[in-house]
């Protein structure tokens, strides 16, 4: 097969965030078995290197400059292409800030934002991120026949995707899991940082993830939860522009895998009260989780143990993160080479999410390294770990008190460690591994 991926996030390196590591892999996979021609955005940090690198993984690589940066010097690399030119549909750069002016000129912008959103139907984040240059490279290749599938490797790269291909070719949106859905549950939770603008949101992001889901042959998500909120959105009455009639393609569910080499299982126990979580610390659920933890779990569970200590490791610390390395017992590590050393250095891996569906690469990483883990009902989405027939591979916490007795009982029983340490492992080999996940999809684009 000829298969056309289109993915506005650089997918390299694969140690960047959750979406990176997913398309990377998946067309790492792919490529190994089919022509993949990747078109992509280039981000202010993404180097010549990296872009060689990864042209080397697939069988064209066109690479985009960010609509929202300074143009780039053209490359000349062996066959790569960095198309350059004047980018469309995106918003203007944040207008200024400071006093009064700048307070008013935040307010029009939100107002203009909110208009354009309104009248387009499509939300502001996934029109800043489009490519004029892209979307005309993506037009010519579908239109002279040279692919016989598109996928989107994430929802905001739906904008690429013409109605029309539908019925001349496969066209797949591999979206991770729901914008309304997620809306929506921040406002039911109380996690929304601006309530009032998702309230306004929450009837245009069903009407947007309606609409473009029905441009789609299929559409793939990372669990259950994930499909069945989405089946409930699309199989409402919710109008899409005055049209109730409209197509309801397929929704599959194909989780995220581990890269095994990169997280190899402890070799010891560290034991000690020492705590960890991982993720990238500029995304709103990761902070949302970090300052649960710091500010909620820490402090009862050091009433119990003194020496208790948490590692917070991820890219991008936010000023709210880098706040909390202030408190006594944590650390805040920002980006680091290797997430797996850090992993096999912590007694217990807690994975306290509060918002976001979605199965959490975070989790899985912990559990393929052998670290313990106690997380909540969002952290452990889409996997079964709770013991019954299987044996139990994570403990479950949702409140303050369940967190504390659950990391407790890791803490004083080095049994109950090394159970769920074994068969959290067993079930990462069995069941999330990159080439077992590669596999589901590979199936699903040729069915």
């Amino acid at each position: 097969m000829k298969i056309l991926m289109l993915s506005s996030t650089f997918p390299y390196p694969p140690s960047r965030g959750g979406t990176q590591v997913r398309t990377f892999n998946l067309l790492q996979y792919l490529s190994q078995r089919h022509e993949v021609i990747l078109g992509t955005v280039r981000s202010p940090d993404v180097t010549d290197a990296q872009i060689d690198t990864l042209r080397q993984q697939v069988t064209e690589l066109a690479v985009f400059p960010n609509p929202q940066a300074p143009p780039q010097p053209p490359l000349a690399k062996g066959g790569l292409a960095l198309h350059q030119g004047l980018e469309e549909g995106f918003f203007p750069p944040p207008l200024n800030k400071g006093g009064t002016e700048g307070e008013f000129s935040k307010i029009i912008g939100k107002f203009h934002r909110f208009g354009r959103f309104l009248q387009s139907g499509t939300p502001p984040n996934v029109l800043s991120s489009y490519s004029q240059a892209m979307q005309n490279w993506a037009d010519e290749l579908v239109t002279a026949g040279k692919c016989d599938a598109v996928t989107c490797e994430h929802s905001v790269n739906e904008i690429y995707v013409r109605p029309e291909w539908r019925q001349k070719l496969l066209t797949v949106a591999n979206i991770h899991s729901s914008v309304w859905g997620t809306c929506r549950e921040m406002l039911a939770t109380g996690t929304s940082e601006k309530p009032l603008r998702d309230r306004l949101n929450l009837p245009l992001l069903a009407r947007y993830e309606k609409r473009y889901c029905s441009k789609f042959s299929r559409i793939v998500a990372t669990t259950s939860t994930d499909r069945e909120q989405l089946l409930e959105l699309l199989l409402s009455p919710v109008q899409v522009r005055g049209k109730q009639d409209f197509f309801v393609p397929s929704v599959d569910v194909i989780p995220n895998g581990v890269d095994l080499t990169q997280f190899p299982y402890r070799s010891i126990d560290p034991g000690g009260h020492t705590l960890i979580f991982a993720g990238a610390m500029n995304n709103l659920p990761n902070i949302d989780a970090a300052r649960f933890l710091s500010l909620q779990i820490l402090p009862p569970l050091q009433q119990r143990y003194p020496d208790a200590t948490l590692t917070l490791v991820g890219a991008s610390p936010v000023p709210e993160v880098l706040a909390l390395g202030k408190l006594p017992g944590i650390q805040v590590v920002g980006r680091v080479q290797r997430v797996a050393e850090y992993l096999h250095q912590a007694a217990v891996c807690v994975v306290p999410m509060r918002i976001g569906f979605g199965i959490k690469n975070k989790t899985l990483e912990a559990m393929a390294a052998g670290t313990p883990v106690v997380a909540s009902d969002r952290g452990l989405e889409g996997l079964a770990v709770d013991g019954g027939p299987q044996p139990r591979r994570a403990l479950r916490a949702n409140k303050v008190h369940e967190y504390v007795e659950a990391i407790t009982s890791l803490f004083e029983n080095q049994q109950l460690r090394q159970d769920l340490s074994v068969s959290a492992r067993s079930l990462v080999e069995s069941q999330y591994t990159w080439d077992i996940i590669g596999r589901q999809y590979d199936r699903l684009l040729q069915f």
